[in-house]
């Protein structure tokens, strides 16, 4: 997440804030309204790639949480190699899927609207 908002802040004119303070706005309102808006593609582009690695770190709940907690990654698993239901399985995993397609597809579709640079 750190090297996309570096990448995003980097950019950041900085003229752009001292105008925001000279035409009387606060920090906040400053951070909200100029900051994270020119900032957003990096926003985005750093959730995605914390999100997509996160989903098949399912050994890891396994290993500290134990059977208590089941994510999307465990539930795949055991579909596959302890209920033996590999169409239950094989669902789950496109749905999966199919939503990390359609996460990037809408950051595409955002990047493009907004006429930026795609970060990923």
């Amino acid at each position: 997440m750190i090297l996309p908002l570096f990448a995003s802040l980097e950019k950041l004119d900085l003229s752009l804030l001292e105008a925001s303070a000279d035409l009387g706005a606060s920090r906040a309102s400053t951070f909200l309204r100029v900051t994270v808006p020119l900032t957003m593609p990096g926003i985005v582009a750093g959730i995605i790639l914390v999100f997509v690695p996160s989903l098949g770190q399912f050994i890891v709940s396994d290993l500290l949480g134990g059977a208590r907690t089941i994510l999307a990654g465990n539930l795949i698993q055991n579909q596959f190699a302890v209920a033996r239901n590999k169409p239950f399985g094989s669902a789950v995993a496109f749905e999966l899927t199919a939503a990390v397609l359609a996460l990037l597809f809408v950051y595409t579709i955002y990047t493009r609207k907004k006429g930026q640079d795609v970060l990923l």
